[in-house]
């Protein structure tokens, strides 16, 4: 199982799991700006873990509502499913700056843990066939593991198929 780890002065993903005494564990890698990878595969490929169980978080708009869409980084989101998902009939990629705000993480560090406002999240429904998931601890070269249930338990998330 994950093990837990101090916080202490970590970022506001660590301090949420820390206080919600979620058991999770730290993959810190050194991020190469240069690579020509995506965020997530970058991730997948520095912490030697299978791409799928590393998921992406993206900020979607739908219907004028910022909605936290929570995928594998060997996908791409199925906008359509995530409207449907959050009951909604169009959605929309979040402008990044918009999204920067909202979460209070950069483009590329956006954690589903510990944002600014709570925002409604849907998780992608492939995440429940892994023991351990892996998302970003809320900066650029920093993940964390988790269990799925932990992460739906955490965000508030609803699962539902919305990758592809």
């Amino acid at each position: 199982m994950v093990s837990r780890r101090t916080a202490s002065g970590g970022t506001p993903a660590l301090l949420a799991l820390e206080k919600a005494g979620a058991a999770y564990a730290l993959h810190p890698y050194s991020h190469d700006p240069t690579s020509g990878l995506s965020y997530g595969a970058e991730a997948a490929a520095a912490i030697g873990v299978p791409a799928e169980q590393v998921l992406k978080t993206l900020m979607a708009d739908v219907d004028g509502e910022l909605v936290v869409a929570v995928v594998p980084v060997t996908g791409s989101l199925d906008l359509k499913a995530l409207a449907r998902a959050a009951g909604g009939k169009r959605a929309g990629m979040a402008e990044v700056a918009r999204a920067q705000r909202a979460t209070g993480y950069v483009a590329g560090g956006i954690s589903p843990l510990g944002q600014r406002t709570r925002h409604r999240t849907v998780l992608d429904a492939s995440a429940e066939a892994f023991d351990v998931v892996y998302v970003s601890a809320g900066r650029r070269g920093l993940d964390v593991s988790l269990a799925p249930h932990d992460l739906v338990r955490l965000t508030g998330a609803t699962l539902a198929t919305i990758g592809r």
